[in-house]
């Protein structure tokens, strides 16, 4: 624990500290030493070697102490006016003269403006300053020859001059002027606490640093040499510091930094087997340059991180974030789903999901792969129709330097790579060509892939799960699907049921989604009954997105606090030129016989409203741009950009 020496040069002042550092409350945080002069030079130097912050001392005694180069601060009990006056005040008391003639004997630091204050007091005063403590007994002759009544002084100028036969008065200091000295110790401890907290910090970092750091002083003198950098340049740091870096770095020129302040970032160099990478920079304090710090690492190891580094960040980004708690629905169709879904997850094969958009096919997917045994591993999802097909086989094989214009030096991994130890996720495997599909097939069967423009394979272990709202059979009577990859795919299968068929899921999904945008979106309203009716009566032709996006879009737009029926006709389109209300599905016929507005004409309203932004069409239509996109080509509609 750090502590603060008081150090008084006579037992007077002894006493009166201690008392005064008790009365503060401040005894376990002093050592209070009794030592004057010389002695008092020794011990300071005692104390550096031990936990001593601050050093409190006064007069001639902690003159010495400063001028003695002790690397611990001192803090002076000050002589003030008040002090002298007192002096003053005394001596004429014991001299019993009104103007007493008056030699005082003090170091430079013990008397501030005494001149002054002798004349205010009409006391004849002289001044006998001291350089050193063997100055004493020749200023002490010189007095006793002179008429001086007192002498006045500290404690050994007492002791001297009352052997001469002189009389004698001990300068004293004041209570207020020790308890502010006390104080201001105190302060600078708590300052010193902080700066070795931060040095500490500093060396931590230093010493633990996977660069190697050096730092010299404005004489090329090291002054720190990490540990890191004795590895580095094989060299030991206590036959380092204090040596002039020069001879031991000689390939580095600090000419420029030292002088000039200019910093040099990313030099390369070889050292023997090695190359190192090095910056300089200057240390600059109060606009002056005061040193430099080198920072330098293995050229090598810095390729090894970068490579691990980015191999971590790619599994990072490739996280499945959604479970079979996230999957909502309370009825038969939705539980018996997530129990196959759940049984498919412990069987590490291919999964292919069919269902319509905005079933969750991808919820499914991830909550397959976190209840599996690859969990640990990358999600990898890729959705085929957005990618176009010049670009899905780079995407997803990858490609070596030089393979193609615009290559990327080094190359690119491919998805597939990626997904190593992991699953990856093909939504919309129907929109894959029919080139593409080949060499999926090959790696469903191999287990490797090759990259574009190389001769060997990789090896992959991963999981495939496919999605399709398209009938792949269908695809394949048609030519535009492999029969034998679709075989390869359909190992186990699903089904998603639409939400149409599911119709006690609408008011649960729509209760929930209400609740989560409320809170989203600071809102409070609530759907009556005949509003939660009217919503189960329509088809959902986008699925649960499309209900997802159509509560958020009521909870946004609605002023009403109360919604029923009336005021979700009311919102379901905000102009009047767009989509026709939905019409409710009776309970007497099939869902699938309830009349709907034409697609062509669902999708060329929402352009309309949202001015051919694609994006906002999409998430009104509640459907993936992928399949927007897919769907104006196939209706001829054309895209008419507003300026």
């Amino acid at each position: 624990m750090s502590k603060i020496a008081f150090i008084a040069p006579d037992k007077q002042l002894f006493l009166q500290g201690k008392k005064i550092i008790h009365e503060l409350g401040l005894h376990h945080k002093f050592d209070i030493y009794l030592a004057r002069l010389n002695r008092g030079i020794r011990l300071a130097k005692k104390l550096q070697n031990e936990d001593v912050d601050v050093i409190v001392c006064r007069g001639g005694t902690a003159r010495l102490i400063i001028e003695s180069r002790v690397n611990i601060p001192v803090v002076e009990i000050p002589i003030t006016g008040q002090d002298l006056a007192q002096v003053f005040h005394e001596s004429k008391k014991l001299t019993g003269l009104p103007h007493p003639k008056v030699a005082i004997l003090a170091f430079s630091n013990m008397i501030h403006d005494i001149e002054i204050l002798s004349t205010i007091l009409d006391i004849e005063l002289t001044i006998y300053p001291l350089k050193t403590v063997e100055d004493l007994p020749s200023k002490i002759a010189e007095v006793a020859v002179t008429d001086a009544d007192i002498v006045v002084g500290g404690i050994k100028t007492i002791l001297l001059a009352a052997k001469k036969g002189l009389m004698t008065h001990l300068i004293r200091s004041g209570d207020f002027s020790i308890r502010t000295a006390l104080l201001e110790a105190q302060k600078i401890m708590l300052g010193r606490k902080i700066e070795k907290e931060k040095a500490q910090e500093f060396k931590a970092l230093v010493d633990y640093s996977l660069e190697g750091i050096i730092s010299i002083n404005k004489d090329r003198v090291i002054k720190v040499f990490n540990p890191t950098a004795e590895r580095l340049l094989n060299l030991s740091a206590k036959d380092i510091l204090g040596q002039k870096i020069d001879s031991m770095l000689t390939f580095i020129n600090f000419d420029a930094c030292l002088l000039e302040g200019q910093q040099s970032i990313g030099q390369v160099v070889q050292l023997g087997t090695i190359w190192i990478s090095f910056n300089i920079a200057p240390i600059i304090v109060d606009q002056l340059i005061i040193g430099a710090i080198i920072a330098f690492q293995d050229v090598t190891r810095i390729q090894e991180m970068e490579v691990r580094i980015r191999n971590e960040l790619i599994t990072r980004k490739f996280i499945a974030k959604y479970h079979f708690t996230d999957l909502l629905g309370v009825s038969p169709q939705m539980i018996e789903s997530k129990r196959i879904a759940q049984e498919m997850s412990l069987i590490d094969a291919t999964v292919l999901i069919s269902g319509e958009s905005g079933t969750g096919k991808e919820l499914f997917a991830q909550s397959i792969h976190n209840e599996s045994q690859r969990k640990h591993g990358p999600f990898v999802a890729v959705n085929c129709a957005a990618l176009p097909q010049n670009l899905l086989e780079s995407e997803l094989f990858g490609y070596v330097e030089g393979a193609f214009t615009g290559a990327t030096k080094k190359g690119k991994p491919g998805l597939f790579e990626m997904a190593h130890t992991g699953t990856i996720f093909l939504d919309e495997i129907s929109e894959m060509d029919k080139y593409a599909q080949s060499r999926l097939l090959r790696v469903l069967q191999e287990k490797q892939v090759m990259r574009l423009g190389d001769d060997k394979y990789i090896p992959v272990d991963m999981r495939i799960i496919a999605a399709t709202n398209k009938n792949l059979a269908g695809l394949i009577k048609e030519g535009q699907f492999r029969q034998d990859l679709f075989y390869r795919l359909k190992v186990l299968t699903m089904t998603l049921p639409a939400l149409r068929n599911r119709k006690n899921d609408i008011q649960y999904l729509a209760h929930h989604f209400l609740e989560y945008y409320k809170r989203r979106h600071f809102k409070q309203l609530d759907i009556s009954d005949s509003g939660y009716n009217y919503l189960s009566g329509y088809s959902w032709p986008g699925n649960v997105r499309e209900l997802k996006y159509f509560i958020e879009r009521l909870v946004v737009i609605a002023s009403e606090k109360w919604i029923t029926e009336d005021v979700i006709k009311k919102y379901w389109h905000d102009r009047e030129d767009e989509i026709e209300l939905p019409a409710i599905v009776s309970d007497d016929l099939p869902v699938d016989n309830a009349p709907l507005p034409s697609e062509d004409k669902r999708i060329a309203d929402a352009l309309a409203q949202c001015h051919s932004n694609i994006t906002r069409a999409a998430k009104l239509l509640g459907m993936d741009r992928s399949t927007l996109y897919r769907k104006l080509k196939a209706y001829k509609i054309e895209i008419k950009k507003a300026y």
